[in-house]
């Protein structure tokens, strides 16, 4: 597994999935943006370091090296390349040897007061006369002395991700978790459309978009499996929307994790999903049964209880075939899955931490959907 950094050198365009249409309208940024972004700029780099151009690749036009033909394939069948991990990073490095913290979605399993106190929910058997769409056997149940709203837009640092995974609310005084407003802020752009062919201004055409400006020494970690020896060490990457410049480096960093002996001894274990993930039966995980058993890698456990915030879309450009690839449903980064009565292997958690959930289309599995974390239960 290798890793780099890549720290932005200007605003980025992070385009989501909604089009312009009428006279006004505004374009959102999607932070973070999706796996596959860093995916195509860490591809695209690889082939332009091998005097590759990228179009003819997409085409299937060119012949890669071994090496790289074994780690890239090509679109129709991705090769052993794989983003096993993408996401928000603060450097307290140098850009030389980046010293870097890692910063996850607040779990869903998390809830933060305006005062900064986090209270995490606990599954719960609800009382019969309770009447609930929830359908699993336990609710996650929120439980504090007073109701209020509570406070959004918090990501956990790498102490904080720990103090998750051992089952105790973050602390903000302990530095286990940062505001929004701390690592970038919106840089609103406001633009007009021109007359095809003409280049001149479109009549009543004003927009407005949206780019990210990130805080000194914020920026995206990307570690990448199959393609040891591959991933640029240095220099520059088109990252984004409008081909904005980004800096790449090499980075050391791991991600917090449970011993999987100590998960498959208790017999039950959370799972966190770390990027958006894609499942063929909406927000449940693959391969369960009717009887609501979790099958995976040899093992099984028993879905108890989620936390799912509401399904989001991901789609994108395909550039071989030269138009959108299909919208998809997805389940977003931070679900948090409670299982129980877990039967198999420590070998088997240790695989699922590894692999990912697993993904039908290869394609998708290659840009980093589906990655997880696991966590205890208490």
């Amino acid at each position: 597994m290798n890793t780099v950094f890549i720290e932005p050198l200007d605003v980025l365009i992070l385009r989501g999935n909604k089009l312009f249409a009428d006279a006004g309208s505004h374009g959102e940024a999607l932070m973070p943006p999706w796996p596959s972004v860093a995916a195509g700029a860490l591809r695209s780099r690889m082939l332009a370091d091998a005097g590759i151009d990228a179009a003819r690749f997409a085409n299937g036009k060119a012949t890669l090296p071994p090496e790289l033909a074994e780690s890239l394939g090509s679109v129709a069948a991705p090769g052993a390349f794989r983003v096993a991990h993408f996401g928000l990073a603060r450097n307290a490095g140098n850009h030389d040897t980046p010293l870097l913290d890692l910063l996850l979605p607040l779990p869903a399993d998390i809830s933060i007061a305006q005062d900064d106190t986090a209270t995490l929910l606990r599954p719960t058997a609800l009382h019969p006369s309770l009447a609930s769409s929830h359908p699993l056997s336990l609710t996650p149940t929120l439980c504090q002395p007073e109701a209020g709203k509570p406070k959004g837009g918090a990501w956990l640092t790498t102490a904080g991700i720990a103090a998750w995974q051992r089952g105790e609310a973050p602390v903000k005084a302990k530095g286990h978790w940062l505001t929004t407003s701390e690592l970038w802020k919106l840089d609103p752009r406001l633009g007009i459309a021109l007359e095809a062919g003409k280049g001149t201004v479109a009549d009543g055409q004003l927009y407005t978009s949206e780019a990210i400006a990130l805080a000194s020494g914020v920026g995206f970690v990307a570690r990448v499996a199959g393609a040891s020896g591959l991933l640029p060490q240095k220099g520059l990457l088109r990252f984004g929307g409008d081909g904005h410049a980004a800096r790449v480096s090499t980075a050391e960093c791991e991600m917090p994790t449970v011993a999987p002996d100590t998960l498959a001894s208790a017999g039950a274990f959370r799972l966190l999903l770390t990027s958006p993930s894609l499942f063929p039966q909406g927000w449940h995980l693959p391969d369960m049964d009717d009887d609501g058993r979790w099958h995976f890698h040899g093992a099984s456990a028993r879905l108890a209880s989620a936390a799912v915030p509401r399904l989001e879309t991901i789609s994108g450009w395909d550039v071989a075939r030269h138009q959108p690839k299909a919208a998809l449903r997805a389940v977003p980064a931070g679900s948090v899955y409670w299982l129980d009565d877990f039967q198999g292997s420590p070998e088997a958690l240790a695989k699922l931490q590894q692999e990912g959930l697993p993904l039908d289309d290869p394609a998708r599995r290659a840009e980093g959907f589906n990655a997880c974390l696991l966590a205890q239960w208490n």
